[in-house]
């Protein structure tokens, strides 16, 4: 679909026409040759250094948006595709850790071009699931997706000139002390104890108390379960008690998923009709997708992902399959984690896999290994994929051109995941030495490398299989199960809604069922992920958030100030823009640690 050109909201007459080749060209051009590797080194670095990386969407935004500034309000748009592109090129080059793990577990890694065109065959597969997980999770659930919410935020304020008169000010101090967070908790150990992340804090700030609460309540459970968990193995001595809670917080969201997902399926064959999908045409043009070629796309890129792992690599096709298979799974309920608390457990999913094809009778290593990689690459390309969909979805950028630039930007990832692994590992010595094995190795304290590390220990555990993981799931899926079937008839009961409104004392009473004794399983699981501090930020986020809507719903406004605020987006509040300068910052912090890290390490 071509985008008409709108020469009259042009600021920079020299730019090329919105809608030309040349326009699509110029975004292109950038995207993958400047924000992208800019994203790209800052995520390779992080996950090397640390064992996280921030994603690109927040940060390629922000610099996407200073090319497009030109073009007016219209230049949102080309910042969108932009920011797609380089988010695709950043998220696929953190992938390079998988080469690192390789290394540790004395893997002698396939030819450089078989590694690139395996990840990129799972990108592409990974994209296609995500795709045709949009209408469900983005459409039909309308989840919030806390970093898209930010982009979304930051294009159209950076963008058009009246929203930014309006948004500037919180934006920007959103933003600055985003920036000073994320230095302070690299360089100052009181923040670094505590465990301060501004980003965090951000999410929870746009996803309110009602999400962030449940965090911290399962996160005190964990903590205070951590010594019986101990006592009956199924964590040792002073292991914290996410290695094995986050198992249980899969299986929560899987069984919520099963219900909501069976409601949403049901209540789509209940009301299709040809005459619903005509008018859907007519008034969401920009969102329109051809369903069968994306069906096409997948089913191509799963035979070719298929034919490229049995073929180039080697893998069995039985252990290919299944994994390819827990894909489908996966994305959808990473997907569902990432709109809901802005936390994509892609190392989880990993970790996850690596137990199922145990259980299956896999002792291979280097198997286990790259049939993992399927679940790591593809859960943070689909859901990637979601988190932009997102974002489209609140400036009605057009899907199919999106789609093609964060395509483009898989394959420009896929040959970056493995230049990145090379260069940092050529020229820090130190990442190929396995930490997991050999303690206290000079130098290796500034290489943490915790995402390789839970790799290691997860491949070398199925050596020796621990049969309480797979009830540790179970039992989660049938948390997840009974909880979301209790919410639905709760929560949809007619007398209930009403009680709720009749005072204060309801309304409390809800806010505990929905925080304390009922949380969405979405949202509580979020605690079993994360160690107890992140836990904790981003609930105090959410704890903030939700007093100042509180002060301000009850504050007396003025028409003044109805009448400034009637064109703004309702997703731009005061809250979603602090929240959303909170995590830009940090994406700035984190890219100017990364690149400074770099240079002064090579410099000495």
């Amino acid at each position: 679909m071509a985008e008409a050109t709108h020469a009259t909201t042009q600021n920079w007459r020299w730019l090329p026409a919105i809608g030309t080749p040349k326009y699509y060209l110029l975004l292109g051009c950038v995207a993958i040759f400047l924000l992208g590797p800019l994203g790209g080194v800052t995520a390779a670095y992080m996950n090397f250094s640390l064992g996280f990386f921030v994603g690109g969407q927040v940060l390629a935004g922000i610099l996407g948006s200073a090319v497009t500034y030109g073009y007016g309000a219209d230049g949102k748009h080309g910042a969108n595709y932009m920011q797609t592109m380089a988010a695709s090129v950043a998220g696929m080059s953190g992938m390079c850790v998988l080469i690192q793990a390789m290394v540790w577990l004395g893997i002698a890694p396939p030819p450089d071009w078989q590694l690139s065109l395996f990840f990129m065959c799972i990108g592409m597969f990974g994209c296609g699931i995500g795709m045709l997980y949009t209408p469900i999770l983005v459409d039909q659930m309308r989840l919030t997706y806390p970093s898209g919410l930010a982009v979304a935020n930051i294009l159209r304020a950076l963008t058009d000139l009246r929203l930014l008169k309006q948004s500037i000010g919180k934006l920007g101090t959103g933003t600055l002390v985003g920036l000073l967070g994320g230095v302070a908790a690299e360089n100052v150990k009181a923040f670094g104890a505590v465990g301060l992340s501004t980003s965090t804090l951000g999410a929870g700030m746009i996803v309110g108390a009602r999400i962030g609460v449940p965090a911290i309540v399962v996160a005190c459970i964990g903590d205070a379960m951590t010594p019986y968990l101990v006592e009956i193995g199924w964590l040792d001595k002073g292991a914290p008690f996410r290695k094995i809670f986050f198992i249980i917080a899969l299986g929560t969201i899987m069984g919520a998923a099963a219900v909501d997902i069976t409601l949403i399926l049901f209540k789509a064959v209940k009301q299709f009709s040809a005459r619903q999908q005509a008018e859907q045409a007519t008034t969401q043009d920009w969102s329109h997708t051809n369903r069968t070629r994306l069906i096409a796309w997948t089913v191509f890129w799963a035979v070719a992902l298929y034919s490229v792992a049995t073929g180039f690599l080697g893998l069995p096709g039985t252990y290919v399959a299944v994994a390819m298979a827990l894909a489908l799974v996966f994305v959808l309920i990473n997907g569902i984690s990432t709109g809901i608390s802005d936390s994509n457990p892609i190392s989880s999913a990993f970790v996850v896999t690596v137990f199922v094809l145990a259980a299956l009778g896999l002792k291979d290593p280097g198997v286990a290994l790259l049939c993992a990689a399927i679940l790591l690459v593809s859960t943070s390309a689909g859901v990637d994929m979601q988190q932009d969909r997102s974002t489209g979805w609140r400036l009605q950028t057009n899907r199919t051109i999106q789609f093609r630039y964060q395509v483009i930007g898989i394959v420009m990832g896929a040959i970056m995941t493995v230049a990145f692994a090379r260069v940092f590992m050529s020229a820090y010595p130190v990442l190929a030495i396995d930490t997991f094995t050999n303690q206290g190795v000079a130098g290796a304290e500034k290489w943490q490398s915790a995402m390789t590390f839970k790799f290691v220990g997860a491949i070398r555990g199925i050596v020796h299989p621990k049969p309480f993981v797979m009830t540790a799931l179970q039992i989660g899926l049938a948390i997840g199960l009974l909880t979301e079937i209790l919410r639905k008839l709760i929560k949809n009961n007619a007398r209930y809604q009403a009680w709720v409104k009749s005072g204060k004392v309801a309304y409390g009473a809800d806010f505990l069922l929905d925080a304390v004794v009922l949380p969405s399983p979405y949202a509580s699981s979020f605690g079993g992920f994360v160690d107890f501090n992140t836990s904790l930020w981003f609930g105090m986020g959410g704890i903030l958030s939700s007093y100042a809507t509180t002060l301000q719903e009850e504050a007396a406004q003025g028409a003044a100030a109805q009448a400034e605020d009637a064109d703004v987006p309702e997703d731009m509040s005061t809250n979603s823009l602090l929240g959303g300068g909170l995590i830009a910052g940090d994406s700035l912090a984190a890219l100017g640690l990364g690149v400074y890290g770099l240079f002064r390490t090579l410099a000495g």
